[in-house]
């Protein structure tokens, strides 16, 4: 079994989903009793998200580089990060790192792929939503994407960072999640929505009777992730 490092604490709620998902899937897939090696390393979200925010990409690849080399140093065998967001210098921290880092948007694109989907909506933080690293993998397979208006992605950003990373989730909220999904369905013609922020399968994994598909990127990473583990 391989050892798999985790790039966490951005944020939290969305770290500890991911290991209850790799533990829980694991034990799927490996029924023998044993569980997965994990080691997490759970990082400042409030220094990533200033560096973001300032647009200072260079150093937040090399600031989260560094993090994944802590992982390295401990015994990882290859890495994620378990957030979309850092993932807008994924290239260059997979660049400088001494050991394989598992992209999200790549798993994500296998998957949308292997289900035959050619448009899709996504929803995010507003740097995954205004970023370029979900359309750039995706357009190599054929597959467009289409963003909330500018009102949504604000709505959508504001609940993120002020409640869904503090690990609030309120019917409203996944209320006014739904309405947007619908109207990119109704009036864009998307056939699902990327959830391209790790908590937002938190308050919309479970939906009852809805015709619009979502591409959970947490469970998505999570399945690459176990399959990297076992393989030779």
């Amino acid at each position: 079994m391989k050892t798999l490092g985790i790039v966490g604490g951005v944020g939290p709620e969305s770290t500890v989903d991911y290991y209850r998902l790799i533990t829980a899937r694991y034990r799927e897939r490996n029924p023998d009793g044993s569980y997965p090696r994990i080691i997490i390393n759970s990082i400042d979200m409030k220094k990533m998200l200033s560096l973001v925010e300032a647009n200072t990409l260079s150093d937040l690849a090399s600031y989260l580089a560094g993090e994944v080399g802590r992982l390295a140093r401990a015994g990882a065998d290859f890495a994620l990060l378990a957030s979309n967001t850092p993932h807008i210098v994924f290239n260059e921290v997979r660049r400088q790192s001494s050991i394989p880092l598992l992209s999200i948007v790549e798993a994500t694109c296998e998957e949308a792929k292997a289900q035959r989907l050619g448009k899709l909506g996504l929803f995010g933080s507003r740097f995954t939503m205004q970023g370029r690293f979900f359309p750039e993998v995706l357009s190599r397979e054929g597959i467009t994407l289409v963003v909330p208006n500018p009102d949504e992605q604000h709505y959508i950003h504001e609940k993120y960072m002020s409640e869904l990373v503090k690990g609030v989730f309120l019917p409203e909220t996944r209320a006014g999640l739904l309405a947007i999904a619908d109207r990119l369905r109704q009036q864009e013609g998307i056939q699902g929505v990327i959830l391209g922020g790790t908590e937002l399968p938190l308050i919309l994994r479970n939906v009852p009777d809805r015709s619009m598909l979502f591409l959970d990127t947490t469970q998505i990473h999570v399945k690459a992730a176990v399959e990297q583990m076992l393989s030779l």
